[in-house]
């Protein structure tokens, strides 16, 4: 996406959050369904749609509650990626990637939220 038409688009943790949805479509395109795989799907968009909302609320504290709960689903989207390595459903280059990008959301959002 080249355009920006919203002010979320613009923030480096909705870029970071793009890359990892873009990562794990190709394991979970690679992998038969499984309830993990829905449930980190459903985990990972979740951090994307309330980064979006969150943007756009107008107090500090709107802000910080959809931002806390963009947190804690890329938390959860880590905690699945332990279970997906556990199952065998990815390998451990994979588990290592995917929580480097969930790192570097987690830790935009530590200081997006003290500065809100």
């Amino acid at each position: 996406m080249n355009e920006i038409y919203f002010d979320h688009e613009k923030l480096n943790v909705y870029q970071k959050a793009i890359e990892f949805i873009e990562w794990l479509e190709n394991i979970i395109n690679r992998n038969a369904k499984k309830s993990i795989l829905d449930q980190i799907e459903r985990a990972a968009n979740s951090i994307l749609l309330n980064i979006a909302e969150g943007n756009g609320k107008f107090t500090g504290r709107d802000k910080c509650r959809y931002f806390d709960i963009a947190r804690g689903s890329a938390l959860e989207c880590a905690a699945s990626l332990d279970i997906m390595f556990r199952k065998d459903i990815i390998k451990y280059e994979e588990l290592i990637l995917g929580k480097n990008i969930l790192k570097e959301i987690v830790s935009m959002y530590v200081n997006w939220i003290d500065k809100s």
